[in-house]
């Protein structure tokens, strides 16, 4: 799985502050950007977050390039609405020698790595037989799986990728967009480091676990970890 952040809104942060603190000034964003300083932006973006006010989020942007990754992972990515996406297309890019995503939980078994791999290899022959007897390839992909690799980029708000890192870097989640999560999470962190200071699952973002009985009890090794630093 290859991750890149492609774009970005510049200055991510002191957009966010600017774009609050215009809300309670008479001045413009512009006179406000002039006079901002990074202390005092970084000051305002962690006061915003803190109390929810994330509608200034939505100013800020970042947009993604992912690639290795399978249809059943943008199958689930593409739930999150508040984004837009532009994948590759079976229709038009041929699948004649296509890569597949294959589940650890298989590859950890050979005699279903087997079994996968041998699937793999025939629905490539069928696809490649029906495209060579004239089947058009937007029908011809019709037996393709899902575990065909894929490329998809993606923008997002800060707001809409606040959510998604709640719900995808809970390890509820599944392995593969979890995986993607936190990539981009990390790639998120290197250009806004605050913004995303806390951003992940809400057991680190909210200090609460909405899972029940499915929690991990990662909640509660972080309460401990605190319990046990303020005891210092």
């Amino acid at each position: 799985m290859e991750v890149k952040l492609l774009r970005h809104t510049p200055e991510p942060e002191k957009t966010v502050a600017m774009s609050a603190r215009l809300c309670y000034s008479p001045i413009g964003a512009a006179q406000l950007e002039e006079k901002m300083s990074d202390e005092q932006a970084a000051k305002l973006v962690r006061k915003l977050v803190s109390m929810g006010h994330f509608s200034t989020l939505e100013h800020v942007t970042f947009t993604f390039a992912i690639e290795g990754v399978s249809r059943v992972l943008t199958h689930q990515l593409v739930r999150h609405r508040i984004a837009s996406y532009s994948q590759q297309s079976q229709r038009y890019v041929k699948e004649h020698n296509f890569e597949t995503i294959m589940p650890p939980s298989i590859a950890a078994r050979p005699e279903a790595k087997a079994k996968f791999e041998k699937l793999m290899v025939e629905i490539q022959d069928l696809y490649n037989e029906f495209v060579d007897m004239g089947v058009l390839a937007e029908d011809a992909r019709y037996v393709l799986p899902n575990a065909a690799e894929t490329k998809i980029v993606c923008t997002f708000n800060v707001r809409s990728l606040m959510n998604f890192f709640s719900l995808r870097c809970c390890t509820r989640a599944q392995w593969e967009i979890r995986q993607l999560a936190e990539k981009m999470l990390a790639e998120c962190k290197k250009v806004a480091p605050i913004l995303f200071e806390n951003a992940g699952p809400t057991c680190v973002s909210e200090g609460v676990c909405h899972e029940g009985e499915m929690s991990c009890g990662r909640l509660e090794a972080i309460l401990a970890a605190k319990a046990k630093q303020e005891q210092k």
